[in-house]
């Protein structure tokens, strides 16, 4: 992680940051039209990762499988956080300065070079090498993984049907990732299912790029 991420690389710590990035957000969620089932589902995620963090730190309780549990718990709650950062904070024009500091995230300075929209989607490819993964890598280009300048992170859209989509709209899934590539998780029942895909550079000022075509993967 960058010295500049918000999230702190160890456990303990990580558990008393998201306990007081919930419970803050939850008194200016109204103000800044955060979603109430947004919240309950992030206080949900946090529980859970608060118990089995608990049970994987009790020398009677620790084992290679608890610890496994914590950190699944963890890797959920931490997605669900840089996702709501993402989508409902950090660009959003009703949240202040003092909310973020107070919810714990970065609050970056001010500048007026201004931040270029994308011209181009961006490049991609599907590995399907792990079972019940989709792991998309992406860049600028096939020989450079390095992001446009000025571009945050790509907007995927994603369909699980053996279907073919008529066009974008149908993709009615969704991720943000600024850090390729992107791992996709699947459930044994979807495996051997269509995977129909599709992104767009954002950058730092939530501008977005054009879309790229749809791809397909197979779910392994």
């Amino acid at each position: 992680m960058s010295r500049r991420d918000y999230i702190p690389r160890k456990d303990a710590e990580f558990k008393t940051w998201s306990k007081t990035f919930v419970t803050r957000l939850a008194v200016i969620m109204t103000r800044i039209g955060f979603p109430s089932a947004e919240q309950l589902l992030l206080l949900s995620l946090y529980n859970d990762f608060e118990d089995k963090f608990g049970i994987s730190s009790d020398k009677a309780t620790r084992t290679a499988s608890a610890v496994d549990e914590k950190n699944k718990a963890r890797a959920a709650l931490e997605k669900r956080i840089r996702n709501d950062v993402e989508e409902y904070i950090q660009h959003n024009h009703l949240v202040t300065d003092t909310d973020r500091i107070n919810l714990g995230l970065t609050v970056y300075k001010k500048t007026r070079t201004p931040s270029p929209v994308a011209n181009d989607y961006p490049w991609m490819k599907a590995l399907t090498h792990l079972i019940r993964h989709i792991i998309i890598e992406y860049g600028g280009s096939e020989t450079s993984r390095a992001k446009p300048e000025g571009q945050h992170g790509i907007e995927l859209v994603y369909l699980i049907s053996n279907d073919a989509p008529l066009d974008i709209s149908q993709l009615n899934l969704n991720e943000f990732d600024t850090d390729p590539p992107l791992d996709l998780e699947f459930t044994e029942e979807q495996r051997g299912t269509k995977f129909w895909f599709a992104a767009r550079w954002k950058n730092t000022r939530a501008e977005k790029g054009p879309w790229s075509p749809i791809y397909s993967a197979v779910i392994p």
